[in-house]
């Protein structure tokens, strides 16, 4: 491990100070990545800006308009245990309820699990599904986009310079619509996706699908959104019929590759079945009640 500064400012104003001027920033949003990264020299840097004492990146608040609004710092454990997140965006819970173990989850973020832009990462095919925003910041305003267009590619995500990720922010699930996202993995001991999907459905008093959301996981550079999915399902009867068509264009964008936790094929398969799967809980959870 090369030798580098530690900071850990208390506002944002000190953070943003802290970037730029020639020196590799790497900020800490939890750690969990960051630091065996570090250690096993796959990433270097001059300084590492800790964001866990600055106060507003570890806040975790339902906002007037109904949105679910996460610091970029807070750890992933503060979010789910939130018994309204877990009624209100359980699709969420799925995700950040299996990145890492117990002892993770007290230090790892969603803010961190983001920048860190793996293809293989649980948080953003639940986040895009659900239609999540980011808040980013620098020292000249902030600015937001959709969680989709912040992959670059593998470990590389679209932040400026100067910039830091604020917040996620989640907006309300409309009536009578629902989320969910699962992966497989090899085995429990390997806790990276081989194939993952997640799905967002609002369906009708009749069943008939009014909107629909797939996004897919470590099948491409980046996670991806399939609207030929989404094209699919809507204005058809929520069912196995509609749920496979969906799959298979799932299945048909995925771009994926051979390494030590599957082959191509293996991948593409698995990724149309957790599609439908997705599609399915999504479904049962939207029509629940009624």
């Amino acid at each position: 491990m090369e030798a580098f500064e530690y900071v850990a400012p208390r506002t944002l104003a000190d953070a943003y100070s802290l970037l730029g001027n020639g020196r590799r920033v790497a900020a800490l949003a939890g750690g969990t990545d960051l630091i065996v990264q570090l250690r096993e020299a796959r990433r270097s840097c001059d300084l590492v800006l800790d964001l866990k004492r600055i106060p507003e990146l570890r806040v975790v608040t339902i906002a007037a308009d109904g949105s679910l609004q996460v610091g970029a710092a807070a750890p992933l454990a503060d979010v789910y245990e939130i018994p309204e997140v877990r009624r209100r965006w359980p699709a969420l819970v799925d995700a950040a309820s299996i990145i890492g173990g117990t002892a993770v989850q007290g230090r790892a973020s969603l803010g961190g699990n983001l920048c860190n832009a793996s293809p293989a990462a649980d948080s953003p095919p639940a986040l895009m599904v659900m239609g999540a925003r980011l808040r980013i910041g620098s020292a000249a305003g902030t600015r937001e986009l959709p969680v989709g267009e912040f992959f670059a590619g593998p470990g590389q995500n679209t932040l400026l310079p100067g910039e830091l990720l604020l917040e996620v922010i989640v907006p309300p699930m409309p009536a009578h619509s629902a989320a969910f996202y699962h992966r497989f993995i090899p085995r429990n001991e390997m806790d990276i996706a081989v194939a993952s999907a997640g799905a967002w459905l609002q369906v009708g008093s009749d069943g008939t699908i009014e909107g629909a959301r797939i996004a897919i996981g470590a099948v491409a550079p980046t996670p991806l959104m399939v609207p030929a999915a989404a094209q699919a399902l809507h204005g058809r009867k929520a069912g196995a019929e509609a749920f496979a068509l969906a799959a298979q264009e799932a299945a048909s964008a995925a771009r994926p590759i051979t390494d030590m936790r599957g082959s191509a094929a293996q991948r593409r398969h698995l990724v149309g079945v957790l599609a439908r799967r997705a599609l399915e809980r999504a479904h049962q959870r939207a029509t629940e009640g009624r």
